[in-house]
């Protein structure tokens, strides 16, 4: 039986690695850092959470409960915008971030994915500072500050999710102005309205139908010099062309 108990296990083992990797949970992982429940709590208040355990790939910016106040003094609908600022979509440890030779980078957050995102503030920039070597981050809409330094790495499970945690909220200045319904509001449709057509003109009635214009005697050879140049009838001492001549039957 040992032998089989052994198969067993090892089976089971085999199963569980193969699982995918990205199969984790924010709200347990930050569960087990106290310093961070209210960050964590808004993310489950916000059903932010569960649009984190979707994804495959992620970096959480996640702030200390001392550093809350700056989100959790904004209405509801902003906090849940302000949270997906911190929530880059992309693999970020302290090691990766400290290897990019041009010392910054322009990182995409979930708030852009979300079509709501206006003036670049669903991405974040990003920047190592040559003198000290202090990561820095803030948004990156136009005039933001670069004000939130890495404090330390949290947790990471390569190359599927890192928690970095950050010294204060990343806030865009412009982001509780933006509309909630500005990705889904259809644009409006325009009506044409169709120009009345153009009444007919009687007087030129005898032209469009294309009757040409009787001669007054057919057999005579002056005629076709009298009629008019825009008649539509063929000439009779024209050219010699492949139409009737002028005294056919």
């Amino acid at each position: 039986m040992a032998p089989i108990a052994s198969f067993a296990a090892a089976v089971l083992l085999l199963l569980a690695l193969a699982s995918p990797a990205a199969a984790f949970n924010i709200t347990r992982i930050l569960g087990e850092f106290p310093d961070f429940s209210t960050f964590n709590g808004l993310l489950s208040q916000t059903k932010l959470a569960d649009e984190i355990n979707r994804r495959q790939t992620i970096t959480v910016l996640a702030v200390n409960n001392g550093g809350m106040g700056a989100i959790t003094s904004l209405p509801s609908d902003v906090q849940r915008k302000v949270l997906a600022v911190h929530v880059v979509l992309d693999y970020y440890d302290a090691e990766k971030l400290g290897s990019m030779k041009n010392r910054s980078a322009v990182l995409t957050t979930l708030f852009q994915s979300t079509g709501q995102a206006t003036n670049r503030m669903g991405f974040i920039n990003y920047t190592r500072r040559a003198a000290d070597g202090v990561m820095m981050f803030g948004s990156a809409e136009p005039g933001a500050p670069l004000t939130s330094q890495m404090v330390k790495p949290v947790m990471s499970r390569p190359y599927n999710i890192s928690v970095l945690e950050v010294s204060s909220a990343i806030v865009p200045p412009s982001i509780g102005s933006v509309d909630n319904s500005r990705a889904r509001a259809p644009a409006p449709a325009l009506t044409k309205i169709p120009a009345p057509a153009p009444a007919p003109s009687k007087s030129k009635k005898p032209k469009t139908e294309g009757a040409p214009t009787p001669a007054p005697a057919p057999s005579d050879d002056d005629s076709s010099a009298n009629a008019p140049a825009d008649a539509d009838g063929p000439d009779a001492d024209g050219p010699a062309t492949d139409g009737p001549d002028a005294d056919g039957p």
